[in-house]
């Protein structure tokens, strides 16, 4: 029998947000942001523990309200507006470990800004990581057949694919893929301890629901969001099932 590999979902959370301020405690289809993934993350049977890191003890106190463990507030020099997620993910991650002499297999990152997610996203990457030890993370990924363009080190446009040079009919093309790790993403647990979200060696759960691009950083996002549920409602309302 296929040993289960131990799982811990950890969920950022800052208090502090210059786009949307206090966005995660914002109201949406009667539930704050910071409830969603935590909601979701509790419906996933292959999630061991499910974890907030948050320097809010408002956020904290509604996070555990919604059956998420809290065991301390983040340190207010990772909670600043250019502290990278895995700075983030590499304490939580270390300190609950070292707190509870625990070791965890897998780590599941889950945001409370984008909204509309499936628990199977979830499910089906760890499943990935469960059915091939080879891999080093899976995460959803939205599909494009747009071209793109980088500048180079001499502020120079130049097409990020060469192939890109070649237009052709967007069912004719090949897509390229997106990371919405915000969504579902899942990797080894020992990528998190050194400070990597995601390695290099990596599987994608494919995601073409358009309503699920929205990321909530301001109020147009929330707008936008709030009017997605809206038409969901009344024109696709078994996504609204799956998402919510």
């Amino acid at each position: 029998m296929k040993k289960k590999l131990k799982t811990i979902c950890i969920i950022p959370a800052r208090g502090g947000s210059k786009g949307l301020p206090g966005k995660n405690m914002r109201i949406f289809n009667g539930k704050p942001l910071i409830a969603w993934p935590i909601l979701a993350a509790s419906q996933c049977e292959k999630i061991d523990q499910v974890l907030v890191t948050t320097d809010s003890k408002e956020i904290a106190k509604k996070a555990v309200v919604y059956g998420a463990t809290v065991p301390s507030l983040r340190p207010a020099n990772l909670a600043q507006d250019d502290t990278t997620t895995e700075a983030t993910l590499k304490h939580a991650l270390n300190e609950f470990e070292k707190i509870n002499s625990i070791q965890f297999d897998l780590c599941v990152f889950l945001t409370c800004t984008d909204i509309f997610r499936s628990v199977n996203w979830i499910t089906g990457a760890i499943e990935k990581l469960e059915n091939d030890s080879t891999l080093d993370s899976v995460f959803a990924a939205s599909p494009t057949h747009k071209n793109y363009w980088q500048k180079d080190n001499n502020g120079k446009l130049k097409r990020v694919l060469k192939e890109m040079k070649f237009y052709s009919s967007r069912q004719e093309k090949k897509p390229i893929y997106r990371e919405d790790t915000g969504l579902a993403c899942v990797s080894r647990a020992s990528l998190w301890r050194v400070g990597k979200r995601i390695g290099d060696n990596v599987e994608i759960i494919v995601n073409e629901n358009f309503e699920t691009s929205i990321d909530i950083h301001n109020e147009f996002d929330f707008f936008l969001a709030e009017r997605a549920l809206e038409y969901l409602k009344v024109h696709n309302p078994e996504n609204v099932k799956i998402f919510l």
